[in-house]
């Protein structure tokens, strides 16, 4: 999970999912190596401002816990700042939703004042 400058990481066993809490454990971010730090609930803690910056990044998790070494790899998608859009089509979007509900009310009305004047008409 990401948080402004700050990601959590939760690690767990394939055998039990049981929190893994003696792994060292490091994050390649950017083109740069950022340690981490083991909580006491089992997470590991990344602090960093290059989390901050939006945009999509290269993630390589590199874990070793013992002997064994394990190497997760991955795109982090980091948006943009809290309140600003990141599509900025989606006000057009906005507006075409808009019309499109504008043109069938006026279809409906225009239908049912047809039906209207043709039932007045009949004898």
């Amino acid at each position: 999970m990401v948080h402004d400058d700050k990601m959590i990481i939760h690690l767990s066993r394939l055998a039990d999912n049981a929190p893994v809490r003696d792994a060292v454990v490091s994050v390649v971010l950017r083109g740069s190596v950022h340690p981490t730090t083991a909580e006491t609930d089992g997470s590991y803690t990344l602090q960093s401002k290059d989390l901050a910056l939006p945009g999509a990044a290269a993630v390589d998790f590199l874990i070793g816990e013992g002997v064994a070494k394990e190497s997760i790899k991955g795109t982090l998608d980091i948006g943009s700042q809290p309140g600003v859009l990141d599509d900025k089509n989606s006000s057009r979007q906005l507006w075409w939703w808009v019309l499109n509900f504008a043109v069938c009310g006026a279809a409906v009305w225009l239908f049912a004042r047809r039906r209207k004047a043709a039932k007045d008409e009949e004898p």
